[in-house]
């Protein structure tokens, strides 16, 4: 591990020449964010020693590095899922980059289902919290303490600081943004209404296949997290009819625009 990351790390550099202030991770059907950067360099993960691919649809598959309000920003440009077929070191590989890129501040977004009626499909949730329902976890396996202790706290995964500045800024653009749980399944086969009901009773909002494994390890990366999830289907509890990709990423795009907006504009605030 540490010697791929060494690897990997030693080709970024070369063309990531200044520690990015922030990391954005974007998630199904958001792409369109990276068009905000100027100077940008774009590196398909092809190319990156020791990277996985992420095969998922509408995940383009590259990291971009440019210029935000005056902010150096990396942004992974698709994610890697574990239904992919990838360990749970692999999937986070991405974040032990970040880490030796030497990247503190961290913004993860994802396509969600809601398990609550007043979540509707193109709403923005503020991830508050989440449960992790994937039946295994990242940091399983040997530790390498220069990455981090073996028992790392999730008292608060996600930053309060980082929710206060994102919810005022929503309040000023009269953006709708909510506050939910995150519930995190494998997939990649979508949950049934039991499941559904279980996660509803448990206390998760929301429901999607990505996302708390990264936040873990980059907890323990001693990285800070906004999480933002895009609404894009009521699940099973709420309707018998069955979902497609193409309608998660049409509802996807319903919240571009304010997940854009809310994004420059924290970049500009951090």
């Amino acid at each position: 591990m540490l010697r791929k990351l060494e690897q990997t790390t030693t080709f970024l550099e070369k063309y990531i020449t200044s520690k990015p202030d922030i990391a954005l991770i974007l998630g199904t059907g958001l792409n369109s964010i990276a068009d905000f950067l100027n100077d940008k360099i774009q590196i398909p993960f092809q190319e990156i020693p020791n990277m996985p691919i992420s095969t998922a649809p509408s995940h383009e598959g590259k990291m971009i590095f440019g210029n935000l309000n005056e902010k150096k920003i990396l942004i992974l440009q698709g994610r890697i899922h574990y239904y992919e077929g990838y360990s749970m070191q692999e999937v986070t590989y991405p974040i032990r980059i970040l880490q030796n890129l030497g990247i503190q501040n961290l913004i993860v977004t994802n396509a969600a289902g809601s398990l609550r009626k007043k979540f509707e499909p193109g709403d923005l949730i503020s991830i508050a919290d989440h449960i992790n329902f994937m039946g295994t976890n990242p940091l399983i396996g040997k530790n390498f303490e220069d990455l981090g202790e073996r028992f790392p706290s999730l008292n608060e995964p996600y930053d309060s600081n980082f929710r206060k500045i994102i919810e005022k800024i929503a309040d000023q653009n009269e953006i709708k943004l909510q506050s939910g749980i995150y519930a995190a399944v494998s997939g990649p086969s979508l949950e049934t209404r039991a499941e559904c009901l279980m996660l509803q009773k448990l206390g998760a909002d929301m429901v999607g296949m990505s996302t708390v494994p990264e936040v873990i390890v980059a907890r323990q990366s001693q990285i800070k997290i906004l999480g933002l999830s895009v609404i894009t289907n009521y699940t099973n509890i709420f309707h018998s009819k069955a979902h497609h990709q193409e309608e998660i990423r049409r509802n996807a795009a319903l919240a571009r625009n304010n997940i854009e907006k809310l994004i420059y504009e924290f970049s500009n605030k951090i």
